[in-house]
C-alpha cells in the first residue's frame, strides 16, 4: 500500500523540533528566507487586495471602498505564528490562528502576549527583532489562538470538530475584542483570506479536497463583506517536479509524514474541490537547494 501522511507521526516529528523560526523553517530561520518569504506573501496579497495597502505606492487605490466589518484572515498550520505576525497582521484586522503542535502554538501565544503588553516605545524597538505583532499593543487588531489538526478543523465552524476522536481547543484571544466583549462572538463569521502555507502536505488527497471544500464554504459571501466580494483561499506550498509525462506527481517524506505535490497535483486537487484558480506565482529569492515554492489564489 502506498505511503500516506499519518497525523500522529507528523505531530510527533514537529514536536521534536525547536519552537522557533529555525525549527519551523528547517534550519533556515536565521537567514534571508523569513524576510524574503514574508515580503513575497505580502506583495501577492496586495496585488489581490490593493485596498489593504496603507502606504503610498502603485498598489494603493486612489479611493478605497469603506470597510463595513473588520477584514478577517485564517492562518492554518501556523507554527509559531510567523505568517500571522510578519504577513497577515500588517494587512488585516483580525486573524484566527490554528496549530496542532503544542510547543509551537504556546510559543506563538507567548510572543503575542508579550507584544500586546509592551509599551508603544518598546514595541517600536521590538520590530527590529521579529517579535512584533502589529496592532496588538494598540488593541487595533486581534489574534485568536486555536489548537487542533487540519483533519478535525472546519473553517466555517472553527470550534466544531469534524473528528470525534480529536478536538479543536480555543486557547486565548489577544488584542482587540468584539463590541460584545465575547472573545468568540465572531468565530463563525467567515474569512476574507484563508492562508495555508507549508502544512497541506500533511493531508492525504481526500482530506485535502475536503479541507479545500470546507474552506470555500467559510469564505465570506460574495459582495456582502465590504471588500468587493474577493474572499480567497491562498495556498503557498513546496512544489516538486511533475511526472515525466507532465502529469501530477506526489513525493512522500517519511521523516515528517508529509506529501510534496507537483504543480499538476495541486491543480488536480483544486479542480476536485471545484475551486477556481485566480492567480499563481512562484516565490522568488529563496535559498538554493530548496523545492520551488508556489502561491495559488483560489475561490
Amino acid at each position: 500500500m502506498a505511503a500516506t501522511p499519518v497525523v500522529e507521526d507528523g505531530i510527533r516529528y514537529w514536536t521534536s523540533q525547536p519552537a522557533s523560526l529555525d525549527g519551523v523553517l528547517g534550519g533556515y530561520g536565521t537567514g534571508s528566507l523569513p524576510r524574503v518569504d514574508a515580503l513575497g506573501s505580502r506583495l501577492f496579497l496586495l496585488h489581490l487586495y490593493p485596498e489593504l495597502c496603507i502606504v503610498p505606492s502603485s498598489l494603493k487605490l486612489l479611493q478605497s471602498p469603506p470597510k463595513s466589518i473588520p477584514f478577517r484572515a485564517l492562518d492554518v498550520g501556523a507554527g509559531v505564528g510567523r505568517v500571522t505576525s510578519d504577513v497577515l497582521l500588517h494587512l488585516v484586522d483580525d486573524v484566527c490562528l490554528l496549530e496542532p503542535v503544542a510547543p509551537f502554538i504556546q510559543q506563538a501565544l507567548q510572543m503575542a502576549r508579550k507584544s500586546a503588553t509592551q509599551s508603544q516605545q518598546s514595541s517600536a524597538r521590538a520590530r527590529k527583532h521579529a517579535i512584533h505583532w502589529p496592532g496588538l499593543v494598540e488593541k487595533a487588531k486581534s489574534v485568536t489562538f486555536l489548537q487542533g489538526t487540519l483533519q478535525a478543523f472546519d473553517p466555517a465552524h472553527p470550534l466544531v470538530s469534524r473528528d470525534p476522536s480529536s478536538s479543536v481547543t480555543f486557547l486565548e484571544r489577544v488584542g482587540n475584542y468584539p463590541v460584545s466583549e465575547n472573545a468568540l462572538s465572531d468565530i463563525d463569521s467567515g474569512f476574507d483570506i484563508i492562508w495555508c502555507q507549508w502544512c497541506l502536505g500533511h493531508l492525504n488527497d481526500d482530506d485535502l479536497v475536503t479541507f479545500l471544500q470546507q474552506s470555500y464554504v467559510a469564505l465570506r459571501d460574495q459582495g456582502t463583506n465590504g471588500h468587493n466580494g474577493k474572499s480567497l483561499i491562498i495556498v503557498k506550498e513546496n512544489v516538486c517536479s511533475d511526472a515525466t509525462d507532465g502529469g501530477p506527481r506526489t513525493v512522500f517524506d517519511e521523516s515528517d509524514s508529509s506529501f510534496t505535490r507537483s504543480d499538476m497535483a495541486w491543480k488536480a486537487a483544486f479542480r476536485e474541490a471545484d475551486l477556481e484558480l485566480i492567480k499563481e506565482q512562484v516565490q522568488e529569492g529563496l535559498p538554493d537547494g530548496l523545492y520551488v515554492v508556489k502561491m495559488y489564489a483560489l475561490k
